[in-house]
């Protein structure tokens, strides 16, 4: 009895329906954050003490505690667990990290790592991450009245999956969960109706979905109350081809009927049924609106009874904010939740809120949480011994440092740690956040950048976030102008050529009015390479200043379609469509051979940035 009512307490259940019930769950785990760790950890070790893994760390039912499992169980990264996820993919048995079978591999987004990682999972995980999305439902109705009264248009898309060696299938997170039973066959929830048809979503060929996506949508334009995508990224892609395409799409609503291109069957019937028949007046509000001189705004235009777009424009993703503002024409942004493929974490209990100001509080029954504090200027790791080190006080020092979901500090950086039920152990999984504060007794958490993503040419060591906030300062500054044109992507690269090395800025600008090329100013181009130097760290105006280790920053502005050109490569090397990121660093390969061949003009600073002794920098 005891056992059956803390696994309940590990994947509740409710009504989706039924928002005060939801409402009175979310209350539930956040009021008893504390108790419910203690209990997911216990229901971790209880059920995968025996496996290969934590054998080798802990000493049976006596090490089945919190205290132990901190002492001997070390702190590790994907490197450290990757060859016993890969025996699992080459064959052998689940229960080398795992009591409950392995039924997938789950791979992480290729712009995180180098190549995708593996991450284990269980059907078990799938029912937890079914009640995951069902908790946002009751969250939004709390905040936006009527949600029931019409649908939502989410632009959703999947990748085929890779057969490891044993047979079990490799597949991006949110593939997995759209091509499981849990979202095929989910139960009538009258509060999140999509447009989309699932055969829409699950077709193979992305520009197909894409396409049948956004006439399901276009036809259904008077029913939509939401708009969204996974990431801000993927929305903008999503209104670049409805941008190319709504003349073809507008003649398919005219005459009834789908483009010949799309040859997908499932897809060709469930738009068809749709579609219902010719549709001219509507083919001609749709054309008439997108065949303004100005996109600005568009998003309410065509779908007039929209109240927010949903879309994650955290972390890099917040440098779309400017762009989604232009399109939107004023509906709030809305990112909802904060997950992984490792791991779902955390819900946003403020979904109005400014994008700049979200935070996500960390539901206590997704696994057990822990956080290694990260200096809170640079968001660089206190270093500590890894756990091949076994020196006694390296070991002590770990413990001290790590603290517990209940324990953190408001104002204070962490990089999140986790133990999960599919067989994650004290996992790094590279993310800085920062507390922003508690909701009852979970922790609320701003995601500020990935670790260790950063451009080096000497000492320097800028990362993605350094840089995002140079590049917005940037924009805030000089392309502000009704004449100036948007930022709407941008990547960098350390270009090490020459003696010495610089920062070379990839940017594609858009005309505020017309698919022109944008006209370049020479003078405000500089001015912008000058100011991204002034926002960048310490260290860097340091080389450039005193040192002369690195030479003046560089913007190179690309051709209109660059980035997505960049995406297709990034796709065609086993990134997923759903997870992409525009990667904020390139190396030297295909990305960076793609970027060069579509340059349109190049731009260097003039002048040293400011840079005096740490003490009187100002």
């Amino acid at each position: 009895m005891h056992k059956k009512k803390k696994k309940e307490r590990m994947i509740p259940s409710y009504d989706p329906n039924d928002t005060e019930a939801g409402l009175k769950l979310l209350e539930d785990l956040t009021t008893n954050a504390e108790v419910i760790q203690e209990q997911v950890l216990h229901q971790i070790l209880s059920q995968n003490c025996e496996t290969q893994y934590l054998q080798a760390f802990l000493d049976g039912e006596s090490d089945k505690n919190q205290q132990s499992f901190k002492n001997k169980v070390p702190v590790v990264n994907y490197d450290d667990i990757k060859p016993f996820i890969q025996r699992i993919a080459d064959g052998e048995s689940s229960d080398i990290v795992s009591s409950q079978p392995i039924t997938e591999l789950l791979t992480s987004s290729g712009t995180s790592a180098g190549k995708p990682k593996l991450m284990p999972s269980t059907a078990e995980e799938l029912e937890r991450k079914t009640i995951f999305y069902s908790m946002l439902v009751p969250v939004m109705n709390k905040y936006v009245n009527g949600l029931d009264e019409g649908k939502g248009m989410y632009l959703l898309f999947i990748k085929p999956e890779i057969k490891t060696p044993s047979g079990l299938m490799a597949r991006p997170v949110l593939t997995s969960y759209y091509k499981s039973q849990h979202f095929r066959n989910r139960p009538f929830n009258k509060y999140n109706v999509y447009t989309s048809p699932d055969q829409t979503i699950l077709c193979q060929d992305s520009k197909q979905s894409m396409y049948c996506q956004l006439l399901c949508g276009l036809v259904q334009r008077s029913h939509v109350l939401r708009v969204g995508a996974v990431f801000a990224s993927a929305f903008l892609r999503a209104v670049k081809f409805l941008e190319d395409h709504y003349k073809e799409l507008c003649a398919d609503i005219r005459t009834g009927t789908v483009t010949s291109w799309i040859t997908e069957p499932a897809c060709r019937d469930s738009v068809l049924s749709v579609l219902q028949g010719p549709n001219q007046e509507l083919a001609d509000e749709i054309e008439s609106e997108c065949a303004e001189k100005s996109w600005e705004g568009i998003l309410r235009r065509l779908w007039p009874k929209a109240k927010y777009v949903e879309v994650i424009v955290t972390g890099s993703m917040a440098q779309y904010i400017p762009t989604l503002e232009f399109y939107s024409g004023g509906l709030p942004l809305v990112s909802t939740m904060y997950a992984s493929s490792e791991c779902y974490f955390g819900i946003n209990l403020n979904p109005l809120c400014d994008p700049s100001d979200v935070s996500y509080t960390l539901l206590p029954n997704m696994a057990y949480f822990e956080f290694l504090p990260v200096d809170d200027k640079s968001h660089e790791e206190i270093h500590f011994a890894s756990h091949s080190n076994t020196d006694d006080d390296d070991d002590a020092l770990k413990e001290d440092l790590i603290v517990d979901l209940v324990n953190v500090e408001v104002g204070r950086y962490y990089e999140i740690v986790i133990t999960t039920f599919t067989g994650l152990y004290r996992y790094r999984v590279g993310d800085i956040l920062k507390v922003t504060g508690f909701h009852n007794k979970a922790p609320q958490f701003r995601f500020v950048q990935r670790r260790n993503v950063v451009l080096s040419i000497d000492t320097d060591k800028t990362s993605e976030g350094d840089l995002l906030n140079a590049v917005t300062q940037a924009k805030l500054n000089h392309l502000q102008k009704p004449s100036c044109p948007l930022l709407t992507e941008y990547t960098s690269y350390a270009d090490t050529s020459s003696i010495p090395g610089h920062y070379v800025l990839f940017w594609e600008l858009k005309p505020r009015h017309n698919n022109e090329p944008p006209e370049l100013e020479n003078k405000t181009m500089e001015l912008c390479c000058s100011e991204v130097e002034d926002y960048l760290d310490y260290v860097y105006r340091r080389c450039r200043n005193k040192d002369k280790s690195i030479g003046p920053l560089e913007i190179r502005v690309v051709s209109l379609g660059t980035f997505d050109l960049l995406m297709d490569f990034c796709v065609s090397q086993g990134s997923s469509v759903n997870q992409y990121k525009t990667p904020r660093c390139v190396k030297p390969g295909g990305a960076l051979e793609i970027l060069d061949s579509r340059v349109i003009g190049r731009f260097f600073s003039q002048r040293v940035p400011q840079w005096q002794p740490l003490g009187l920098d100002s």
